[in-house]
């Protein structure tokens, strides 16, 4: 797909330099998200309570906003799902990605905007592929489609007005319409909620798709992937799809799955790259096929204090910033 090689191409080199850019000069890049936030902030009705517009520095940030969990500011999401506008982020929050969570045991909705979609879980797809092209510059990717594994979503029962689901529906819901065309399956397929018949319309329609990379959670795509030798009576996934050769995974550790994928995908031309793609925000990409640690993608519209593990539970608990943080110190 020449349009699509093009594309990648423009992408690629406009990013390796802010890229470079998070590894060399993180505090800085980290002021200047800092600086933006406050800005379009200002005038939300959180911005205001706390009087955003004459806060010209971190140090004023921390003494004027306290620290608080998904309880302190679920008030505000309440408001925000029953269709009130500009009290966190500027203009209307449609969407809400549903969310576990670790902290207690109700559902979380964390709020999910439109510049957050674009500028942050999007942004760090393509970062993705920006990175995978510096690391393995020979790739043919984009020859071929990615196959995704996503949830599915339905009207929550605060208004008709805003959706809640999966933060991986989300995104496919969301997508544009262009990228169907690098991508399977059909959105209408990626979307069902009855998990069964899902997994049969996926398995039926992609294994006729070129598909050169996988990305989603290795636990759900494990029970796909058999699915699919079950259905086709192949051994491993390179008679199926002779030309895959990615997995961008996350969601869970990979490590008790290494092994299983390697089993599947018997090739050395397969590659793995973990993400962290969380519900409030794309947090980090492997950027080194030899070593698991992830980089801190830090122009994504999202601003990092760190919190020594000492201080959980504190009234007025102490936080770092990124430049901050001391390498053999522990922190949440």
């Amino acid at each position: 797909m020449p349009i699509f090689n093009d594309i990648f191409a423009f992408i690629n080199s406009k990013r390796i330099s802010q890229i470079e850019k998070m590894r060399s000069q993180p505090g800085e890049m980290q002021n200047e998200q800092f600086k933006m936030l406050i800005s379009k902030a200002a005038d939300t009705t959180f911005g205001k309570e706390h009087d955003f517009a004459s806060i010209k520095s971190v140090d004023t940030f921390r003494e004027r906003v306290p620290v608080c969990d998904y309880d302190g500011i679920m008030p505000h999401i309440i408001r925000l799902r029953q269709g009130e506008k500009n009290l966190l982020w500027p203009g209307e929050i449609k969407w809400f990605a549903k969310s576990s969570g670790t902290t207690s045991s109700r559902s979380k909705f964390i709020p999910i905007s439109k510049d957050s979609l674009d500028d942050c879980h999007y942004q760090g797809g393509k970062d993705t592929l920006v990175i995978y092209n510096q690391l393995n510059p020979e790739n043919q990717l984009m020859s071929g489609k990615t196959l995704t594994l996503g949830g599915s979503h339905q009207i929550n029962n605060f208004s008709d007005n805003s959706l809640y689901g999966d933060l991986s529906a989300i995104l496919i819901e969301n997508l544009p319409f262009w990228t169907n065309f690098v991508r399977t399956p059909d959105r209408e397929i990626a979307l069902i909620d009855e998990w069964e018949k899902k997994m049969k319309l996926i398995t039926e329609t992609t294994i006729k798709e070129n598909v050169t990379a996988l990305a989603g959670v290795p636990s759900w795509f494990m029970v796909l992937l058999k699915n699919v030798l079950k259905h086709t009576g192949k051994k491993n996934l390179t008679e199926i799809w002779p030309n895959l050769e990615l997995f961008i995974h996350g969601g869970v550790s990979f490590t008790p799955y290494r092994q299983q994928y390697k089993d599947l995908v018997p090739s050395d031309n397969m590659h793995y790259l973990e993400t962290y793609n969380a519900s409030e925000g794309f947090f980090g990409i492997q950027d080194d096929f030899s070593s698991p640690g992830l980089l801190l993608m830090l122009d994504y519209g999202v601003f990092y204090e760190f919190m020594p593990l000492s201080e959980l539970g504190k009234e007025h608990p102490k936080t770092l910033l990124l430049d901050e943080v001391e390498k053999d110190t522990d922190y949440a």
